[in-house]
């Protein structure tokens, strides 16, 4: 986390678990992600609603050949309850996110994918859902 996301580190973003189709992030309330309505700042929920979708991403373009290039194009989020306590952000997108990898493979253009991350707190209630689009594409080789 602190080569590559020091910021998810300092807020205490966590990857809890990662398969080929789930990932789940967790953030906890604390001091240094908090807002002045005493919950979790909305910026800190969407670096671990991110993640939960990035790293399902990072898993199914890592070593990809061709190399396949990702980028967060959009993103839209909808909050439906004050975010305290423990919050588990869930993306189950694995499997659309894998088809849409080995569609930019194959044809060589650009594909994008809107991937869901669902967060809820200790006691099971939706906080808020986040939609990220990723963009995918296969590098070509420069000359």
């Amino acid at each position: 986390m602190l080569a590559n996301l020091p910021m998810a580190l300092l807020a205490d973003v966590r990857v809890a678990s990662l398969s080929e189709t789930k990932a789940t992030t967790t953030i906890p309330f604390k001091y240094l992600n908090k807002n002045p309505f005493r919950s979790i700042y909305f910026a800190c929920l969407s670096m671990a609603a991110e993640l939960s979708t990035g790293v399902l991403c990072l898993l199914h373009i890592h070593q990809a050949r061709p190399a396949i290039s990702m980028l967060l194009v959009h993103m839209e989020a909808t909050f439906t309850k004050k975010a305290v306590g423990k919050i588990l952000f869930v993306c189950e997108d694995g499997e659309q996110i894998q088809q849409t990898v080995e569609r930019a493979k194959a044809t060589g253009e650009g594909q994008t994918i809107t991937a869901t991350a669902l967060g809820t707190d200790e006691a099971g209630d939706h906080v808020a859902s986040f939609r990220f689009t990723w963009s995918f594409k296969a590098r070509t080789k420069q000359k």
